[in-house]
């Protein structure tokens, strides 16, 4: 049972970093909107790259780790497929 949760999770964060590059023109803005801090370096570093977003997150606003996840998750919900 464990594996299949790992599994069922690991699917959900590729989903969700598919999402992130797929469809990262039609929600810049958006992501940018909600975290301000990001410079525009940052913000054109992070582009598209999940784990690179939730390390800026992590540095520019001290998330822990899981906080940025889950602000992430929350956010990108949004522009997933129903199941």
């Amino acid at each position: 049972m464990g594996y299949k949760m790992a599994n069922f999770n690991k699917k959900k964060t590729n989903m969700n970093a598919d999402i992130l590059k797929g469809q990262w023109k039609e929600i810049k803005g958006e992501v940018k909107q909600k975290w301000g801090k990001l410079t525009d370096d940052e913000f054109a570093e992070g582009e598209g790259k999940e784990g690179r977003l939730l390390g800026l997150l992590q540095k520019r606003y001290g998330y822990a780790k899981e906080k940025a996840n889950q602000e992430f998750k929350e956010f990108i919900v949004r522009y997933g497929k129903p199941p």
